[in-house]
């Protein structure tokens, strides 16, 4: 399993597969996102790019700019694609957080098929499925094996779970319905 740092290089190697960006440029797109995968400092994003360009998956341009300091801007490599590719597809989504599953949701749509973010939503169905049923054996034990601050988390845990479980069958319903709708353009063209 990837470590915090690791999965974070990788969200920056995706953003940047998106377009060539400077450190600014991801932390402003960080920024953006922050109230779903975190906001973290310049301090986190420089030496992820200094590790990228040391493993050879981002290249770094140094464009010079009239009256201003010049701006680097970092671009993936291909062998930066092919690592993102693999980290994409082995998504170990019973112990993905939260933030990091949205992380992928957000970049593996520009890496992968359709049929590749359906089994990324499906995996997270699973764990989540898990994680619900998990959370109604703990809502199961009487009530004076634990205190109400527990009961009150458990009971967060399943509102949570459930509107998470409604949102992922809503999209895995759209998307199959959409590559159905696709296939069915294709087989009349």
């Amino acid at each position: 399993m990837a470590t915090t740092a690791q999965r974070f290089r990788f969200f920056i190697l995706g953003l940047l597969g998106q377009r060539p960006m400077s450190g600014y440029d991801i932390r402003q797109t960080m920024k953006r996102l922050g109230w779903l995968i975190g906001s973290p400092s310049f301090g986190a994003i420089y030496p992820a790019l200094h590790a990228l360009l040391e493993n050879e998956r981002v290249t770094v341009e140094v464009v010079s700019r009239p009256d201003r300091p010049p701006r680097k801007l970092y671009s993936i490599t291909e062998t930066g694609r092919q690592a993102l590719g693999e980290w994409i597809a082995t998504s170990d989504s019973s112990h993905e957080s939260l933030r990091l599953f949205i992380q992928r949701l957000i970049l593996v749509g520009d890496y992968d098929s359709t049929s590749g973010l359906l089994a990324h939503l499906r995996q997270r169905r699973e764990a989540v499925a898990a994680h619900r049923s998990a959370l109604e054996q703990a809502a199961a034990r009487p009530d004076t094996e634990t205190g109400m601050g527990h009961r009150l988390a458990i009971d967060y845990g399943l509102a949570t779970a459930d509107a998470e479980l409604d949102w992922l069958d809503s999209a895995i319903m759209r998307f199959s319905l959409d590559a159905g709708e696709a296939r069915r353009k294709q087989v009349s063209e």
